[in-house]
């Protein structure tokens, strides 16, 4: 994988090196700030998973690629679109004979999650009504920088959701043997580097973390978010269970998580007046009364709990309002 610069600024970081800092930003960050306090679309870089074994990388691919209808980019710059598809491509980069190659039903569960991955699945995406040929291009680009003559890789193009979103599949080990590991900072690199391409492409994007912009990282996981959405989530059934059965016992919730949020508030928002103050003393007002909004319009601390009582809370005041009589 190809090595690059420093990552973009980041003003939590910047905020608590405190004297050390910088005493200017330079065109990128104030590009970035303003990006941050405007509210530009940011990126979504997802590992969504990896194939263990040939067939089901085979599956894999046959899936993205919607049994041949769809086309699937490889790295050598072919379109391909065959309804078996998968298996010639796992033939082509030798993980049916791959070392790792483990007949899983030999294996216990805990040693298949043990077992290697043979490739990962990567999900790039951007909000609805994005120009989906641009995120192509960028993933494209994307892939290249990172991929390119070092892991093989093949990627689709999918359009059958609101938000347009490419299928980005990379075998594990690169043609040397060196395998490729995954970590927290390898996926900021990621968002980071599609994000400027995208806006290579002329699509405003930003790639910061979700403390930054006071956006709380969600913990559940894929299946639990869509059983949500679909309104069958066994667990939030039981959350909103428990509420109720806390409001009608008076029963007290520990607020130990509350205070620790409010702290991080303080935390964002200190580093946020200082990148303020800095911008006042460049002169940069245009960007400094971007700034001055966005601390503004930071909402105040809201645990889990307390979003999903305000949900209740709106969801019982609809209910009300449409049971009253019509008073005309």
């Amino acid at each position: 994988m190809k090595t690059r610069g420093p990552m973009e600024f980041d003003v939590i970081s910047y905020g608590r090196r405190g004297p050390t800092a910088p005493r200017l930003f330079n065109p990128e960050q104030m590009a970035q700030l303003s990006r941050t306090a405007r509210g530009v679309s940011e990126v979504m870089v997802k590992v969504t998973g990896g194939g263990k074994d040939g067939r089901g990388v085979a599956a894999h691919f046959d899936y993205i690629g919607r049994k041949g209808k769809l086309e699937i980019e490889t790295d050598d710059n072919q379109l391909l679109a065959e309804r078996h598809l998968g298996k010639r491509l796992v033939e082509d980069w030798d993980l049916y004979f791959h070392p790792a190659r483990i007949d899983r039903s030999q294996l216990s569960k805990n040693q298949w999650r043990r077992v290697p991955k043979l490739v990962h699945n990567i999900t790039l995406s951007m909000p609805a009504r994005t120009d989906a040929q641009k995120v192509l291009a960028a993933a494209r680009e994307f892939a290249r920088e990172n991929f390119a003559l070092t892991h093989r890789y093949a990627m689709v193009l999918h359009t059958d959701t609101p938000h347009p979103h490419v299928h980005l599949t990379v075998k594990a080990e690169s043609e040397e043997g060196q395998r490729l590991y995954i970590r927290k900072a390898t996926l900021r690199q990621w968002r980071e580097d599609f994000a400027r391409h995208l806006r290579e492409q002329g699509i405003e994007a930003n790639a910061t973390p979700r403390a930054v912009r006071w956006q709380r990282p969600s913990h559940k996981r894929d299946g639990q978010f869509r059983a949500e959405k679909r309104g069958v989530s066994t667990v939030l059934r039981q959350r909103v269970k428990g509420i109720i059965k806390d409001v009608f016992t008076g029963t007290k919730v520990s607020e130990a998580g509350k205070a620790k949020l409010e702290q991080t508030r303080q935390e964002i928002t200190t580093d946020w007046k200082r990148s303020l103050g800095v911008l006042l003393a460049q002169g940069q007002l245009g960007v400094a009364r971007q700034v001055g909004r966005f601390i503004k319009s930071m909402p105040p601390v809201q645990t889990d709990r307390d979003a999903l009582v305000e949900k209740l809370l709106v969801q019982g005041r609809a209910r009300d309002e449409h049971k009253l009589p019509d008073s005309s």
